[in-house]
């Protein structure tokens, strides 16, 4: 009984305003999320992706020159560029002694594609018609945006917590907005997909920082 104070403390020294407004944005993606699922799959509206798709043709026409740079900024969230920075990412920073840096980065990227994989199978949502260019599988919610925002928020959130380079953090964000909406100017997904794709990538993002948090408070109270 001694003990319950203590620990009640510990417990509240632990909701700081950090951890009160990570929560917040954790719980407002998560409503996010669902409320785009009902939008797309109960009420099923098109109205957003209509007027994002207009938009975006309109830029097309008025700056033709964009199309090898939103080509060119589509590929760091493909496939084989998310595999070799999955992968070469973790493997850089371990050899460089950020181990646990290292394995936060893997788990972002793995774990994100595998939900992305679950999500997308379950909505079963098929691409646009109009897609510029072929890109096979399911369309909500967007893997680019997903995975990218997991990677790159994750390398920004790594690079604020250590105090270095905040411009650069903020760059790195602003790169993986970029990219999502490359999905929609290429007509590849949906504005909708791509909104829950980044909804999916902060939710994810969050979760995993928890719980390598927990998991590594509790490997030092057992030593």
């Amino acid at each position: 009984m001694k003990k319950l104070p203590a620990r009640l403390l510990a417990l509240f020294s632990l909701l700081t305003v950090e951890v009160a407004v990570v929560g917040g944005v954790f719980i407002g993606a998560a409503l996010f999320f669902f409320f785009l699922v009902r939008v797309v799959f109960v009420e099923h509206s098109v109205q957003f992706d209509t007027w994002a798709f207009q938009r975006m043709d309109a830029l097309r026409v008025a700056w033709p020159g964009l199309d090898p740079l939103v080509s060119g900024l589509t590929f760091f969230a493909s496939l084989p560029f998310l595999v070799l920075a999955g992968a070469g990412i973790p493997l850089l920073l371990r050899a460089r002694g950020h181990r646990r840096e290292a394995l936060e980065v893997f788990c972002a990227v793995a774990g994100a594609a595998l939900l992305n994989q679950v999500l997308k199978t379950h909505f079963h949502r098929l691409r646009p018609s109009s897609a510029l260019l072929f890109q096979p599988g399911m369309s909500f919610p967007s893997g680019h945006a997903m995975i990218g925002l997991a990677l790159y928020g994750c390398l920004a959130w790594m690079l604020w917590r250590h105090r270095r380079h905040p411009a650069w953090a903020a760059l790195l964000v602003l790169f993986a907005l970029l990219i999502g909406l490359t999905r929609v100017y290429l007509h590849v997904h949906y504005a909708t997909d791509v909104a829950a794709g980044f909804a999916g990538g902060l939710f994810w993002l969050i979760l995993l920082r928890a719980a390598l948090r927990f998991w590594w408070r509790e490997k030092q109270v057992i030593k």
